[in-house]
């Protein structure tokens, strides 16, 4: 089945494969499906932004609540964050501590919860919590499916 709105590249132009990388450290794409993503059938681009999207709310979802979706999304437009609106709004979160190097936001003024767990994380360490975890999400993806 086809979801248009994920055909999009999740390229975010930090990749990693171009220096040998089996996963890009930018977007968490293999080194294939990075180098052959304009070859890619809409099906084959949903397939792989589903993944990467169950990765991220599977990280996310415990970290974070969102409790006002429309606040987060009018903030993002606002203030020119890229983001897929098409996505679970967990995936927002991602999107925005990636864009952020301000440990000062504060989420709840966004419509997002951090949990009880994770609060006494700054904003930067809950970024590179979330890239790390993400990371090896996608590692022990590909080394039990297509590592030979």
């Amino acid at each position: 089945m086809k979801n248009n709105y994920l055909v999009k590249t999740p390229c975010i132009g930090i990749c990693s494969t171009t220096y040998g990388d089996d996963i890009c450290r930018g977007c968490k794409r293999f080194s294939h499906e990075v180098t052959a993503w304009i070859k890619y059938s809409d099906v084959e681009k949903d397939n792989v932004n589903s993944r990467l999207q169950k990765f991220k709310v599977l990280i996310l979802s415990d970290k974070f609540s969102i409790v006002d979706d429309q606040k987060l999304f009018d903030f993002m437009k606002d203030n020119k964050i890229m983001f897929n609106d098409e996505l679970n709004p967990l995936c927002w979160v991602f999107d925005l501590l990636r864009a952020s190097s301000d440990d000062k936001l504060n989420l709840s003024d966004y419509g997002i919860e951090v949990k009880n767990s994770f609060k006494n994380l700054t904003n930067v360490e809950l970024k590179d919590l979330i890239n790390r975890e993400f990371f090896e999400l996608s590692v022990a993806h590909f080394d039990r499916y297509l590592r030979s």
